[in-house]
């Protein structure tokens, strides 16, 4: 897997410029506070993680306008999303790409994120019921958002990019976590067709059935 590395170009610092402006856009396009539980419907906009039950939490506003601005999903994309969370973000990709197909551990939190996706007329996207480690995936993606950490990474979510496809995943265990974008590049030759890049430091808890290091024994 190669790691981008070097100078940004004038025309790469154009394109990341646009991805600013559509990923910050498309935040203010869809109602955040019509995804907060009513309890917490006063932080809407504040940028922290907002509970929703099961030690699963809404992503603070800014780590969505992130993978907005990294997954650059365009209007004929299909997107997969891995764990629901209140949908927000589902709707938000929704509205950038043609499907968006969500994969939610909890069922009651699936059903709440339907529910808001429905109430905010978002007819493009559908919440499914499971654990995305166990799936094989038969279709594959434009864009891919994983919402919960890979303590230790697991490649089966990049296998599921088509050519030219875009993964956006956190890795890592505290203190030591980053946000990571890997691309499938169109040469298609052996380890070579991934590109990753490191975007930025952040914490976000783990999926559900991740794999995780072995603790230290003393």
């Amino acid at each position: 897997m190669k790691t981008l590395k070097g100078r940004a170009s004038p025309t790469f610092a154009v394109k990341a410029a646009l991805a600013v402006i559509t990923a910050v856009a498309t935040l203010a396009s869809v109602p955040r506070e019509q995804f907060v539980p009513a309890a917490y419907r006063e932080l809407a906009f504040a940028d922290t993680a907002i509970p929703l039950g099961h030690g699963q939490s809404m992503l603070p506003p800014k780590t969505e306008g992130r993978f907005l601005q990294a997954l650059e999903v365009q209007p004929a994309d299909q997107v997969l999303v891995v764990g629901a969370g209140s949908g927000y973000l589902i709707a938000c990709l929704a509205k950038l790409g043609k499907q968006v197909r969500a994969i939610e551990f909890f069922g009651d939190v699936a059903a709440q994120a339907r529910h808001n996706l429905q109430a905010a007329a978002i007819n493009n996207a559908v919440v499914e019921e499971g654990d995305a480690l166990h799936l094989d995936f038969n279709t594959t993606y434009d864009a891919i958002a994983v919402t919960g950490s890979l303590p230790i990474y697991d490649a089966r979510f990049q296998r599921a990019l088509k050519l030219g496809g875009r993964l956006m995943v956190v890795t890592g265990v505290a203190p030591a976590m980053e946000a990571v974008k890997i691309t499938r590049s169109h040469d298609n030759v052996g380890d070579s067709e991934w590109q990753r890049e490191s975007l930025f430091e952040t914490e976000l808890p783990a999926l559900i059935n991740a794999t995780k290091p072995s603790a230290f024994v003393f």
